[in-house]
């Protein structure tokens, strides 16, 4: 049976051509496996796309990610500077890429289309092979603020060119997560220069709930763009542990 794609189809026409021409090769009987494979995905939920996609996919993208060998070092070595201990193994990049399909596959709900687009340029693209790396290094970054105290993330926030972009992006967003969850309850909110206790807290949140908490307060997009921009433009995010850090003065501290 010869196959005859339509005129100007659009289905076909965003495939690669070696793509199309698998596809217009196929024997009647493999046709149907391709169309209940199509049913099957597009009946699923966004989640059990994304433990296919991550059995179906992971080990051969840890593969070719691990071959990037300039991106891991550049980003090992951000997360040294970070004081972040996460080493980029083999684990650590297929817990990840995991991580990254369910992360995105919880924003399918707002956007339905950019899961399994996101996932098959992944899988077909050397260059968003590297938005592996942004996601980790967005991510862990993320955390780290996470765990940051308020006085602690003001001083970072400081360091920051464009403060109120950064303080709007992220530091927001992360000082509405710690209120919502009872993680961080401010006092004499309304006495502005006040320097509670709760200002200089550093929370202590368990490492499945911290993942947790990254991922239902911010995008996988959000947290790639964090680290893309980071890997792309160093001056772009500036961190100074040893400022950042610094004990808090006694006069901090009032009851």
């Amino acid at each position: 049976m010869v196959f005859v794609q339509p005129d100007n189809d659009p289905i076909f026409g965003s495939l690669p051509a070696e793509a199309k021409t698998w596809l217009e090769g196929l024997p009647w009987e493999e046709r149907r496996y391709v169309l209940s494979l199509c049913h099957l995905m597009s009946a699923s939920p966004p989640e059990i796309q994304a433990d296919f996609l991550d059995d179906y996919t992971a080990d051969g993208l840890v593969y070719r990610v691990i071959q990037d060998q300039d991106t891991t070092q550049k980003v090992s070595t951000y997360l040294q500077k970070f004081h972040i201990s996460t080493e980029l193994t083999e684990a650590v990049l297929r817990g990840y890429i995991r991580q990254f399909y369910i992360h995105t596959a919880q924003d399918a709900r707002q956007q339905p289309d950019l899961y399994l687009e996101s996932a098959l340029r992944l899988m077909i693209s050397s260059q968003e092979r590297k938005s592996v790396f942004s996601y980790v290094l967005g991510f862990e970054l993320a955390k780290l603020i996470f765990q940051m105290s308020w006085a602690q993330q003001e001083r970072l926030y400081r360091l920051q060119v464009s403060q109120e972009d950064f303080i709007r992006t992220y530091i927001k967003p992360i000082r509405h997560a710690h209120r919502l969850n009872n993680i961080i309850v401010p006092k004499d909110e309304e006495q502005f220069f006040a320097r509670r206790a709760y200002y200089i807290h550093r929370p202590r949140i368990r490492a499945k709930r911290l993942i947790e908490l990254v991922m239902v307060t911010f995008t996988s997009e959000a947290v790639s763009n964090l680290g893309f921009d980071i890997i792309r433009t160093p001056k772009s995010f500036h961190f100074d542990y040893n400022h950042i850090y610094a004990p808090e003065p006694i006069e901090a501290i009032f009851d």
